[in-house]
């Protein structure tokens, strides 16, 4: 049985500023941290690939979802993560965005929330 997901979702993108760096530059630790987030957003993962750019570096890593995908990038020497968030159907983004704020504790987390929606083609005629 296949699922059907509508063309339409929504992209959380979040600035977190002031993390401690120790957190920010485990390769196996963040993939763990974006995988859990996922479960508790209700999301389907079919794969992930993470890279440390070496000891104590950053990390980049991005997690497939059948909803879509989330991604982080990670610059421990600024206490910084840049991290994307895209879901479809009745998952629950802002779950998986809760799940890395409690995570990696920042001081500060900026986030931009876009509904992302495919273009009505009769609309525009």
């Amino acid at each position: 049985m296949s699922t059907y997901f509508k063309a339409e979702g929504t992209h959380l993108l979040a600035d977190l500023s002031g993390v401690a760096p120790a957190l920010l530059t485990s390769c196996s630790r963040i993939e763990a941290l974006l995988r859990a987030a996922a479960e508790a957003a209700g999301a389907r993962i079919l794969h992930s690939h993470f890279h440390t750019f070496g000891p104590g570096l950053g990390v980049t890593g991005v997690v497939l979802l059948a909803e879509s995908h989330m991604s982080i990038h990670t610059w421990p020497e600024q206490a910084f993560a840049a991290i994307d968030i895209f879901m479809c159907g009745s998952t629950a983004p802002q779950r998986a965005l809760d799940v890395l704020r409690d995570a990696l504790a920042p001081a500060d987390c900026r986030v931009r929330s876009v509904q992302r929606c495919a273009v009505d083609e009769t609309a525009l005629q």
